[in-house]
């Protein structure tokens, strides 16, 4: 069982949505795969509850002892986990169970700055797991035709951890789809919006390999 955590402890960075997306595309290819919510906000809850014939599973785990709670739910070959923003007990927790952290930043130098304490988390657990803990930044709701996504990619640069070449970028897609609690590989499958998807899920994996 691989377990993907989606952390970024500042709102509004694009967790749910990169999370929700991650999940569907590794189920869209032939995974068993589980998403937990670890927000007590509930989104990626909110977002499952909208459609009747939901085909992804997910399991609201809002609570310091997701690493723990895991062990409980049966194997499944990929965990994706929503993080909650703020809440450092429970960052840490999805840390503990994670064998991947994808950071979501967006390009602005507030988010760049408020990552500070979660880089801290990860590092600890990095060497605590001698390096086994696998870590990158992904920059998400990227504006196209903008020098600032470049800007922060060379500021990330200063946390000395991977930042992948992939973008989430601001579509209306993503709101749209969202709120019919599905995701831009099922409504537009072959448009830019699943290609970015699709080829973040084949960074986060090449890094997992």
């Amino acid at each position: 069982m691989v377990v993907i955590a989606v952390l970024n402890q500042k709102g509004g960075s694009g967790k749910t949505t990169i999370a929700t997306h991650l999940a569907r595309a590794l189920q869209l290819e032939g995974a068993d795969v589980l998403l937990i919510d670890s927000d007590p906000q509930g989104s990626a809850r909110d977002w499952a509850a909208v459609r009747e014939d939901q085909p992804l599973s997910v399991v609201g785990i809002d609570r310091p002892t997701i690493e723990r709670d895991l062990k409980a739910l049966g194997h499944k070959d990929f965990v994706v986990i929503d993080g909650a923003p703020q809440a450092a007990d429970l960052a840490v927790s999805a840390i503990k169970a994670a064998d991947f952290v994808l950071i979501p930043v967006q390009p602005s130098p507030y988010d760049i700055w408020a990552t500070a304490d979660l880089v801290e988390l990860v590092k600890s657990r990095i060497e605590i797991t001698d390096g086994k803990l696998r870590v990158a930044f992904v920059v998400s709701r990227a504006i196209k035709g903008t020098r600032i996504g470049e800007e922060i990619v060379e500021a990330l640069n200063g946390y000395d951890l991977p930042v992948l070449e992939t973008r989430i970028t601001q579509r209306v897609s993503y709101p749209s789809t969202a709120a019919a609690g599905t995701t831009v590989l099922d409504t537009e499958p072959e448009g830019e919006a699943a290609k970015e998807c699709r080829a973040l899920l084949a960074a986060v994996k090449a890094m997992i390999k």
